[in-house]
C-alpha cells in the first residue's frame, strides 16, 4: 500500500539511499559525493518547519519501505524571494515510471499550495526527459535554460527551469504558513 507522510528524522538513512546513485552516477543532481543519513537529517531540520520533506512509503516494499521523496527549499536567499520555493523530487529505481513520482509531487504541490506560497521553480539538468514529464503532468512550464552551468563526469551539463503557479500573487503577499502548521494537504 503507497502512502505519503512527512518525513522523519528516522527517513534520513532511506532518503540517503534514494539520493546516492543519482550522485554516484548521474547528472540529475550537482552534488559529487553522496551525503550520508546525518547529512540528509540536518537537510531535514534545517528546513525549520517553513519547507515541506515528504516521504513516499511501499508498505510491499519490504525493508525498504521509502521509495521516494520531495522537498520545497528556499528559492533564493534575499527578503523578496521568500514566497517562492525551489522544488525536488527523487523515486527509488524499482519504483520510477510506475506513477509514483507524481503521486509524491503532486502532494508537495498541494502543500506548498495550502501554505500560500505563490511560485514553485523546478530546476531540471538535461537532458531528463522523465523529470519534464512529471514536472509538467503536476503544473510546471518551462521557464529558461542556463547553457553549460555544470560540469559532471565529463561533460557540460545545462540546467532548464521550469516553474509552476501555486497561488495568485496578491498585493501585499500573504506570508507563507509554516509546515509544521498546515502539515500534509490533500487538496
Amino acid at each position: 500500500m503507497i502512502d505519503i507522510r512527512a518525513a522523519a528524522a528516522g527517513d534520513s538513512a532511506a532518503i540517503a539511499a534514494i539520493y546516492a546513485p543519482h550522485v554516484i552516477a548521474g547528472t540529475v543532481s550537482f552534488e559529487t559525493d553522496p551525503p550520508d543519513a546525518r547529512a540528509m537529517r540536518k537537510r531535514i531540520e534545517a528546513s525549520g518547519g517553513l519547507y515541506p520533506w515528504l516521504v513516499m512509503t511501499d508498505g510491499e516494499a519490504g525493508d525498504q519501505p521509502v521509495v521516494g521523496y520531495a522537498y520545497a527549499t528556499r528559492f533564493r536567499d534575499r527578503p523578496a524571494y521568500r514566497h517562492v520555493v525551489e522544488t525536488s523530487i527523487y523515486i527509488a529505481g524499482p519504483a520510477q515510471r510506475r506513477g509514483a513520482g507524481r503521486l509524491l509531487y503532486e502532494a508537495l504541490i498541494d502543500t506548498l499550495r495550502a501554505q500560500g506560497f505563490t511560485q514553485a521553480i523546478g530546476a531540471i539538468a538535461l537532458p531528463n526527459d522523465a523529470s519534464i514529464r512529471v514536472h509538467e503532468a503536476v503544473g510546471f512550464r518551462r521557464a529558461g535554460v542556463l547553457r553549460e552551468v555544470g560540469y559532471k563526469h565529463g561533460q557540460w551539463i545545462d540546467v532548464g527551469f521550469w516553474q509552476c503557479e501555486l497561488n495568485a500573487p496578491t498585493i501585499p503577499p500573504a506570508e507563507p504558513r509554516p509546515f509544521s502548521e498546515v502539515g500534509l494537504a490533500r487538496l
